[in-house]
């Protein structure tokens, strides 16, 4: 097995280092040195640290678009089970780290989109795949029976976004599930019936 690149260890360890101390608050210094690398090969893979952050952000959400694909967008599941799968698993890699980290893409939202349009941007499209990929789960919901006829999918799929994101900020603030857990119940309880 080939030993991995400077710049394949400086994403790992760099995607590891911001999600715990922030995008501002991780020098490229304290990146490389997670690395294991010398600093230089930090510019020598990347132009920027924005660009870095761009494919931190990009790493990550390949992760995140696998569970998408093994939770929302699983046909072999039935639709609420997958709701439920997605919101577990993304639970309990929060708990991981007992809520400090967050969500890596809701600190950037915090913390880089007024000083990167392109972070910004790039974010604004991974909030609306997952939007889709939540209301399709939905749409499959309302086709199974499991919610009525006049749902409505793409509000919900937004609403569901918002308030997971603000679930976990909170979470985060709190050093504990119960922000993301009132979600949980507050969705299966009142609003996917």
């Amino acid at each position: 097995m080939a030993k991995p690149s400077n710049r394949a260890k400086i994403l790992t360890e760099g995607l590891r280092v911001v999600h715990e101390r922030g995008f501002g608050g991780a020098s490229v210094r304290d990146i490389v040195q997670a690395a294991g690398v010398p600093q230089g090969s930090f510019t020598n893979h990347f132009v920027s640290k924005e660009a870095f952050g761009l494919e931190i952000i990009n790493l990550h959400f390949d992760s995140a678009r696998d569970l998408i694909q093994r939770t929302l967008r699983n046909d072999a599941l039935a639709p609420l089970q997958r709701m439920r799968a997605y919101i577990d698993a993304s639970t309990s890699y929060l708990n991981q780290t007992e809520m400090r980290n967050g969500c890596l893409f809701g600190n950037f939202s915090a913390e880089a989109s007024d000083h990167s349009e392109l972070i910004r941007l790039r974010l604004v499209e991974i909030f609306a795949e997952v939007q889709q990929a939540i209301a399709y789960c939905l749409r499959s919901a309302v086709a199974a029976g499991e919610l009525r006829p006049d749902f409505d999918c793409d509000e919900i799929a937004g609403f569901m976004v918002i308030s997971l994101q603000g679930a976990i900020l909170l979470s985060k603030v709190q050093r504990g599930p119960a922000p993301v857990e009132r979600f949980k119940h507050v969705l299966f309880s009142i609003l996917l019936t």
